[in-house]
């Protein structure tokens, strides 16, 4: 990214401001603007590399940094990385619809531990559907949350002499 236009505009009105002061103002604009010209183009790559970390936040776990070459700013985008819960070897399946719940919302990051096995049955599962595991947790979380899911049943000792545990609909 070339910083030169920007400097050379900020120039042009300093300038422009001098002159309306007379020939004092403008002979000590001109002595001004090489002293500035360093402190303008400081400023310019702190509001960069500012807006770097803002859209590294909104991108993350991708990035953007500001790296500095030959005294010009250049961007760097480091795109998230390919989905890991994926078996990359398996042909990938058409994917399915979109889920319609939320789909105008805006959407929120958050961390989910499952234990291994259960980990591979979500995999499996998903697999089966024909959509990503993050397509398919959404769909069970949207179930669940509005009361389609399945529900644990479990009968007691005292009521029928045997525990049974599983989903039922």
């Amino acid at each position: 990214m070339e910083l030169r236009p920007y400097i050379e505009a900020v120039r042009h009105e300093l300038s422009l401001a001098a002159a309306a002061g007379g020939d004092d103002a403008r002979e000590l604009a001109e002595r001004l603007t090489a002293p500035l010209e360093s402190a303008i183009r400081l400023a310019l790559l702190d509001a960069l590399s500012e807006a770097a970390t803002e859209i590294t936040r909104d991108l993350a776990p991708g990035s953007v940094d500001l790296r500095l070459r030959n005294r010009e700013p250049a961007f760097v985008v480091t795109p998230a990385p390919a989905d890991t819960w994926t078996d990359q070897s398996a042909p990938t399946p058409e994917p399915a619809p979109a889920p319609t719940v939320g789909e105008d919302e805006a959407t929120v990051r958050i961390s989910l531990r499952l234990p291994e096995h259960l980990k591979g049955r979500v995999e499996q599962a998903a697999t089966r559907a024909g959509v990503s595991i993050n397509t398919w947790l959404i769909r069970a979380a949207a179930a669940a949350a509005d009361g389609d899911a399945p529900r644990p049943a479990v009968i007691s000792p005292a009521t029928g002499g045997q525990r049974y545990t599983g989903w039922v609909r």
